[in-house]
């Protein structure tokens, strides 16, 4: 009997998690069966996994301090049901499908990685199913799905935000891109670098040679090679975290001193792990910082995250946070738990204040946000500057 009572106890315990999500937080709760599904697709494991682990700390906070929402004078328990898209394409359309199909999920966050995000966004568009976006930029998320949508800004902004400070601020007038092909995200920020970087230079030469590495590759020495006789100005290489550091450290140790600068992808800690002390001084831009979190919502999000990791947030942590709260206010101004209601609530999303600043929805379901700059700088993330739309 005591073995028994020892496993029943500890069950109840690995249960404790769970049921705090449908905690009240102090108000009235509705019946057992009133609660909505929130689903989260995200790459828990894989290639992405950090960025992906950052995103859905964002959401688990925000659900922390927001586990219920009134709809029409009801109050719903809030039910997060993360599904883990293992970095994989066809596993995001897949992990898509069943929040629709076995969790009856209302609307959903994600994904890290716009193809990641383009892959699932089909399943939720022919399941009419919303999805907010928390740091997928790829244009192509929310081009032609009218159930997607995002609280991050798009590549074009960023390509001309980085191509901008390669010119204005490095003086560089030859560039050099290094992209990794196998990424959505990567080529079309890499275009976007490139056409605005040659309009700014005046020279349609300007991109001296743009070079491929596949996702997963660890040895770059032939691509730098080439690179190094050509001496560019400046290197754009957007890219996965982990890749995009081996490139920048592999580039130092055969003598290549330039600039390398990037995006958003770049801000997760294991950036720095794998490219140590080679990646100081590499710039990159992102989506939030805290010396500028200047609203009620941002203060509480750095406050509440900062006593429960003692550590700075990641942009895209508070963006998990901002898309859980888009999510919310939808909800409510709907006055239902009806998909397609909190779709047409999300489309019309106005000045929603957030902690990574305001959401306002464009007709394409994108946010119009500013963008911020940052190096590393002693092995941290050091904010330099901010640009606006």
């Amino acid at each position: 009997m005591k073995k028994i009572e020892k496993v029943l106890g500890i069950a109840l315990i690995l249960a404790l998690p769970a049921l705090s999500v449908f905690a009240g937080g102090g108000q009235q709760a509705g019946t057992a069966g009133d609660v909505i599904k929130i689903g989260v697709f995200e790459p828990m494991t894989g290639a992405n996994a950090a960025g992906g682990a950052m995103e859905v700390e964002g959401i688990r906070l925000a659900n922390e301090l927001n586990p219920t929402v009134e709809v029409a004078g009801k109050t719903y328990k809030v039910e997060l049901v993360v599904v883990d898209n293992k970095s994989d394409k066809v596993e995001a359309a897949n992990a898509v499908q069943r929040l629709v199909d076995r969790d009856k999920v209302q609307i959903i966050l994600g994904s890290w990685g716009s193809s990641l995000a383009m892959a699932g966004g089909e399943v939720a568009k022919d399941a009419h199913i919303p999805v907010i976006g928390l740091s997928c930029t790829n244009p192509l998320v929310t081009a032609g799905n009218d159930y997607y949508f995002r609280v991050c800004f798009i590549d074009p902004f960023q390509g001309t935000v980085m191509a901008n400070y390669a010119f204005r601020d490095l003086n560089a007038k030859t560039a050099v891109i290094v992209q990794e092909v196998s990424n959505d995200y990567s080529v079309g920020l890499a275009k976007f670098f490139s056409d605005n970087f040659k309009a700014l230079t005046g020279n349609a030469n300007a991109v001296l040679t743009t070079v491929n590495y596949n996702t997963g590759d660890q040895d770059f020495s032939a691509q730098l090679t080439s690179i190094r006789s050509l001496n560019p100005d400046v290197i754009f290489a957007p890219g996965n975290y982990t890749e995009s550091a081996l490139v920048i450290r592999q580039a130092r140790e055969l003598g290549i001193s330039v600039p390398i600068i990037g995006g958003d992808t770049w801000e997760t800690p294991e950036f720095i792990d794998v490219g140590g002390e080679r990646v100081e001084g590499a710039v990159f831009s992102t989506f939030f910082a805290s010396e500028h979190a200047a609203s009620p919502v941002a203060e509480t999000f750095l406050r509440e995250y900062r006593s429960r990791y003692n550590k700075e947030p990641a942009a895209v942590t508070a963006l998990g946070y901002d898309g859980y709260l888009v999510a919310l206010d939808a909800v409510k101004r709907a006055g239902s738990v009806d998909p397609q209601k909190i779709r047409d609530a999300i489309a019309v999303t106005q000045g929603f204040v957030g902690a990574a600043g305001t959401v306002t929805l464009d007709a394409n379901g994108d946010a119009t946000k500013s963008a911020f700059i940052k190096s590393v700088q002693g092995g941290k993330f050091v904010f330099k500057t901010i640009v606006n739309p």
